[in-house]
């Protein structure tokens, strides 16, 4: 098994390709200028140790040995293995509420933001274990499936926006319905959903959901981001505020923390709810949780101990270097007898 670090400067053979194409015709326009000068038959006696060969075998020399640097600069590895790696952890889950309550800005820079960073941060704390995100709003989505790749996880979640979502609201059982298939795992006896959220619930029976889903062995714990007293919720463009959402009735919308909601989840889902407006105590008190948890151990298969390979290469360059330094455009005495290439 091997891989390429750099593909990119496989664009310099570009450059080899060049440097043929002009010997060639450099070496035709020579043929055609000695032709004119004298006949052939008199350049050969005018200079008997002249080779022809090996002009055509230096430039070889000197495009091998480029080709090889090339492909050094490439930094070709080599897998010299299959392991099988034990790794322990549970299985998370992350519900990140990305309705435009969200954008609500009584938390800097925004609801949405808080949320991401609190997630990534958490992420950052994690060791083996393995990871999923759900997105919703009107309606639930996934986000990523349950994964150990925790750069993919953070790579996604930044991109996590209000418009990735058709439907607007805050449909939270719609996010608990959707974890209940989302654990993949039947003999993980872990699994933790975390619902981020300003905790406004437009269908009202969510925590009657995260009893039905606490039957799976899914503990729910509801992290709620915002503040009681609310605030506007931004329409912006280009950066900047143009207005503000409106009701029906063409009032400004304040959104609110809906603490009784989530801590109603909480509750029913046998979790904890945690208030999430301080990054650092928010992502502490999870790491604890998480230590707690017993962790089951599982397997995976990688490659391991890709080994860089690019000095092989370099050895091969400079050795086609060196050749060509000590190759002369004369004739070779000891070729010359056996007359290999008809230069006599």
């Amino acid at each position: 098994m091997y891989q390429i670090e750099e593909p990119k400067y496989f664009y310099l053979f570009i450059f080899i390709a060049i440097l043929l194409v002009m010997y060639l015709l450099v070496a035709i326009w020579k043929r055609k200028k000695q032709r004119k000068f004298a006949d052939l038959s008199l350049l050969n006696k005018l200079s008997p140790e002249s080779s022809k060969f090996k002009p055509t075998l230096k430039i070889i020399m000197i495009a091998l040995s480029l080709s090889f640097l090339i492909i050094a600069l490439t930094n070709p590895k080599m897998g010299t293995q299959l392991k099988t790696v034990k790794r322990q952890g549970v299985d998370i889950v992350f519900a990140l509420d990305v309705s435009k309550s969200m954008l609500a800005e009584d938390i800097a820079p925004n609801r949405l933001e808080k949320s991401k960073q609190i997630i990534t941060k958490i992420i950052n704390k994690l060791g083996s274990d393995r990871i999923g995100i759900i997105i919703y709003a009107g309606n639930a989505y996934p986000l990523l499936p349950i994964t150990t790749d925790h750069a993919a996880a953070k790579m996604f979640l930044q991109n996590a926006h209000p418009d990735m979502v058709s439907s607007q609201g805050t449909a939270i059982n719609e996010a608990l319905k959707l974890a209940k298939t989302f654990f993949d795992d039947d003999t993980q006896t872990n699994r933790f959903l975390f619902i981020i959220s300003d905790g406004e619930d437009h269908q009202k029976n969510s925590s009657e959901i995260a009893k039905e889903i606490l039957e799976e062995g899914i503990i729910t714990y509801p992290i709620g981001i915002g503040t009681n007293k609310g605030a506007l919720i931004p329409i912006k463009r280009n950066g900047k505020i143009i207005g503000h959402k409106k009701d029906r009735k063409g009032e400004a919308v304040i959104s609110k923390l809906n603490v009784k909601t989530l801590k109603e989840i909480a509750e029913n889902g046998k979790g904890k709810y945690i208030y999430g407006n301080n990054t650092s105590k928010t992502v502490d008190a999870i790491e604890k949780l998480l230590l707690k948890a017993d962790k089951k151990e599982f397997e995976t298969k990688e490659f391991s101990d890709y080994k860089d390979q690019f000095q092989w290469f370099i050895g091969l360059g400079l050795l086609f270097l060196i050749l060509d330094a000590f190759l002369l455009n004369k004739k070779t005495k000891w070729i010359q007898k056996m007359n290999l290439f008809n230069e006599k």
